[in-house]
């Protein structure tokens, strides 16, 4: 008998090239969606369409690009914002006025687009500790407060949930994400092979081994784009904000000690009181660990059945290794791009940079 084939689904990754816009892309193309891909860079567009990914070149803030898009898919069904500007104010207007006209041609022959758009778990600030008496986790319902330079982000990402006559949307709040170029928990591996080199036998940092870490593997992270784009009833998805986490979360306790083992250092981890004596421990390195977020994803879960599955970070913490390391060797573009965030973020001057925000703050969600 035959079948009568439907039109493939169709989504359109902005930062197509970059750590989780990589991780949708592949998720989507494994489940089956026609996958475009907008990038900056001519250069990169050869490199995603070897992912079976179809390039568009973005030339925003001019909405030129538009017209090969449109050759090519006049309806989009979802539209996945993944970038991570430096400077939200510049980059939110013209990124709106992509989404509103890409809406309104996909409108006019009758498909209204999911946006989803990404923020992060650090729009709610920080929790206590492991072990704490008032530990309890973030959830969509706490109050937004994050650090003072990642309000922009906070504020601007909850706009675009206002725009329900064109474009359906949700806001989703991943937590530091890991594998393959492993993103900021790079600076983990950078630190460990830096002490191995030196020959000392510890890993010394100027955090509490209670703070916590809630990890997501990046392709954990790209599933869940997914589920929301598949729900079935769109109704509960569209006006949300959506939490991405581990199913558990680590400490830096875990986390270093298994780093500390994968190097071979015998020593461990040695917890000190102020950063003075930590050699090779990075702003970053100290923020990463010292910063504590526990931060619940069971609305997704329980609205989609999703779930992660990839093996938490410190249990397979050498097959993440030698993925950076090849990622390193390789020249992976992300870890290029993690390693000048970080050194941005090593720039602002210590773990005030990591404080409780001053001064602006965000509306809820």
């Amino acid at each position: 008998p035959f079948t009568i084939m439907t039109a493939p689904r169709t989504i359109l990754v902005e930062a197509a090239n970059g750590y989780i816009g990589g991780a949708v892309c592949r998720a989507f193309s494994r489940a089956g969606w026609r996958v475009f891909g907008l990038v900056r860079r001519p250069e990169a567009a050869a490199a995603l369409a070897v992912t079976e990914v179809i390039p568009i070149i973005s030339t925003l803030p001019s909405l030129a690009f538009l017209e090969d898009l449109y050759r090519q898919a006049k309806t989009i069904d979802v539209i996945a914002v993944c970038a991570a500007p430096p400077d939200f104010a510049a980059y939110y207007p013209p990124t709106l006025e992509m989404l509103q006209d890409i809406a309104q041609v996909s409108n006019k022959h009758g498909v209204k687009p999911l946006v989803l758009w990404t923020s992060g778990s650090k729009d709610y600030g920080h929790t206590q500790k492991d072990g704490d008496a008032d530990l309890a986790p973030h959830t969509e319902e706490s109050p937004i407060d994050p650090i003072y330079f990642l309000a922009p982000r906070a504020n601007f990402s909850l706009k675009v949930l206002d725009h329900r006559h064109l474009f359906d949307a949700a806001v989703l709040r991943p937590t530091n994400v890991f594998g393959y170029s492993s993103s900021i928990l790079g600076c983990a591996f950078d630190f460990a092979e830096r002490a191995a080199a030196n020959g000392d036998k510890t890993l010394k940092v100027a955090v509490s081994p209670s703070s916590i870490l809630h990890l997501l593997h990046v392709d954990d992270c790209g599933d869940a784009y997914l589920a929301l784009a598949e729900h079935g009833d769109r109704g509960t998805v569209a006006g949300e904000c959506f939490n991405l986490s581990g199913r558990r979360y680590e400490t830096s306790k875990s986390v270093l000690q298994a780093l500390a083992s994968e190097y071979q250092l015998e020593g461990g981890v040695e917890f000190v009181d102020s950063a003075e004596g930590t050699p090779g421990a990075s702003v970053t390195l100290t923020a990463l660990f010292g910063y504590s977020q526990w931060c619940s994803s069971d609305k997704v879960r329980a609205l989609t059945g999703w779930t992660d599955r990839r093996i938490p970070f410190p249990e397979n913490m050498h097959a993440y290794r030698l993925a950076y390391d090849g990622a390193v060797k390789f020249g992976d573009e992300n870890v290029a791009r993690s390693k000048s965030r970080q050194a941005a973020l090593d720039s602002l001057g210590g773990m005030t940079a990591m404080l409780p925000p001053v001064g602006e703050k965000a509306e809820l969600c």
